[in-house]
């Protein structure tokens, strides 16, 4: 099986970064549990996109640690025989510290690809299963027949057929079928 996994909210905890820089920078408080929709209203395009950017940086992708049972899942699915496939919705200049860090935390993977359409990049290495935090991207992976996991987040919960876990290891036991 080729599978898609995500970075930001999927291998490593994303919103609290997020958070404390909105509060920082912007003095905006974006409480994690009242997350509904994928949307930040409460900051402008401009100031979400300064706030990913420095999220993105370096130092803050190198500090990042998995979730618990995230590596050890994928490194299980990797032993099988199973293409790993890391899809971000990061800037391609991310790219070189993105892979330090999949190699800091041995995260054994076949592909690494920062882009800012992860469905294409899907389709066109034939993915069978993308595990993602975006509504979006879960959507249409099911759309053209990708199966849709996720871990569950205020903003996910509830996504009709889409696979969903609270954390990573019964995520990969709520898996197990599917990739077989």
């Amino acid at each position: 099986m080729r599978l898609a996994i995500d970075i930001d909210s999927t291998l490593h905890p994303y919103w609290d970064q997020l958070a404390e820089i909105a509060k920082r920078r912007y003095g905006v408080d974006l409480p994690y549990d009242t997350q509904y929709t994928w949307a930040i209203d409460r900051l402008t395009p401009e100031q979400l996109k300064t706030i990913v950017d420095e999220t993105h940086s370096a130092d803050h992708v190198l500090a990042a640690e998995p979730y618990p049972g995230a590596v050890e899942a994928i490194t299980h699915w990797h032993e099988q025989g199973h293409f790993i496939h890391i899809t971000s919705h990061r800037a391609a200049e991310t790219h070189p510290h993105t892979a330090q860090w999949l190699d800091t935390i041995a995260l054994p993977h076949d592909d690494l690809y920062c882009s800012s359409d992860k469905i294409s990049r899907c389709v066109e290495l034939e993915i069978d299963v993308l595990i993602d935090d975006s509504p979006d991207n879960l959507r249409r992976a099911a759309e053209v027949g990708i199966t849709a996991a996720t871990l569950e987040h205020p903003w996910n919960r509830d996504l009709p057929g889409v696979i969903s876990a609270p954390d990573w290891p019964t995520l990969a036991q709520r898996l197990e079928s599917h990739l077989s």
